[in-house]
């Protein structure tokens, strides 16, 4: 079984990182961190531009019907690049959920905006602190209206409309949950920024008084169209990390061969090597990972759920870990504002949390392996 990408994935891929480089070098990145920008509004036009934002979405939608393969290709290159444009929120969310559970009127109005770049999508699923759960929803839907408070939401300001996951029953079961499409811009919406560790990818505060909503997805299955696209979306994200820890390790090994210390490169020491020979462990065995959800997200498979999760863990271990030591063979200049190293460390943590925590993950991947075990 080949889990490689086939030449014209990698021909994509070097396609992608060309346009990154020029297009989003550091000082893009730090041009939204420190100024008012939400976001690169010229790198989101140029994503569109190039079929990047509709890779995975159908011609008949308006995409490049490409696939799940090319769109891991381009999340890594987002994430070494550290892309500050919503578009995990649009594409690896909002975009999925529209794609497993849209109705084909709500697709064909959404889906070709995605892929222009005309619309930007978010999924509205968190209320505070916490780890996905149906137990934590208390945002309630009735009568084609939503009302209650979604916190933090990734791009919520910005974005044209959410998938929001509401509460329609009081029996304490997951079919209490319903999905629900909401225009952000048609009224009884108030958007709040909040502050978090990486500006450069928004979060927001959603309040929810009586917007009008319209269902996504069969009644009462909301949380199991959830969990397909938080697998989904755990491969995607995972691909950030692993494009971000690669980056980090790059930058890490530039830095050794160049300074000089001693009379020597830092590299040629062997509590340096032993640093970056860690850092190159852990990418590594997060690729891996990765590559195994990739395969199981491109076809679906019955397995995508423990991949997603195996992919996930090791990713956010990965990303940090060289986020973190990278810093480490900078030295002391690695803790300044002028160096890059913190961007990536900013970003690490941010993606860390992004779809639960690392021990949610952890716990999705124990309960499936037991569920496999006892079948």
């Amino acid at each position: 079984m080949n889990f490689d990408f086939s030449d014209d994935q990698k021909q994509l891929r070097d396609q992608a990182r060309r346009f990154l480089s020029e297009k989003c070098p550091p000082r893009a990145v730090r041009a939204v961190l420190e100024g008012k920008a939400d976001y690169d509004r010229d790198l989101w036009k140029g994503l569109a531009e190039m079929g990047f934002l509709g890779v995975a979405i159908p011609e008949e939608f308006g995409g490049t019907g490409a696939g799940h393969l090319e769109l891991c290709v381009i999340a890594e290159e987002l994430g070494r690049a550290l892309a500050p444009v919503p578009f995990a929120s649009t594409v690896y969310l909002a975009a999925e959920a529209l794609l497993i559970a849209g109705s084909d009127e709500q697709k064909q109005k959404w889906l070709p905006k995605i892929s222009s770049g005309e619309a930007i999508g978010t999924l509205a699923l968190f209320e505070g602190n916490g780890n996905p759960s149906h137990k934590a929803v208390k945002v309630t839907a009735s009568n084609g209206t939503i009302s209650g408070t979604k916190k933090p939401v990734a791009d919520g300001a910005i974005a044209d409309f959410a998938i929001v996951a509401a509460r329609t029953g009081n029996s304490g079961r997951e079919a209490d949950i319903s999905l629900f499409l909401v225009d952000l811009k048609a009224g009884g919406v108030t958007a709040k920024p909040l502050q978090n560790v990486d500006p450069s990818r928004q979060q927001a505060e959603l309040v929810f008084n009586g917007a009008k909503a319209e269902p996504l997805g069969a009644a009462n299955e909301g949380w199991s169209i959830l969990s397909r696209v938080m697998n989904r979306a755990a491969v995607l994200i995972a691909f950030e990390q692993v494009g971000g820890a690669d980056r980090a390790l790059e930058m890490g090994r530039d830095y050794a061969l160049d300074r000089i210390a001693f009379g020597r490169p830092i590299g040629s020491f062997q509590a340096v090597k032993h640093i970056l020979a860690d850092m190159y462990v852990s990418a590594t065995l997060a690729r891996s990972n990765c590559y195994y959800g990739a395969w199981a997200l491109s076809t679906d498979a019955g397995e995508l759920a423990e991949a997603a999760a195996a992919a996930r863990i090791s990713a956010t271990q990965a990303f940090q870990h060289c986020a973190k030591q990278n810093i480490q063979v900078h030295g002391g200049m690695g803790f300044t504002w002028e160096f890059d190293c913190h961007l990536y460390y900013r970003r690490s943590n941010a993606l860390a949390l992004a779809l639960g925590s690392q021990s949610y993950w952890e716990d999705q991947l124990i309960d499936r392996m037991r569920q496999k075990n006892a079948a």
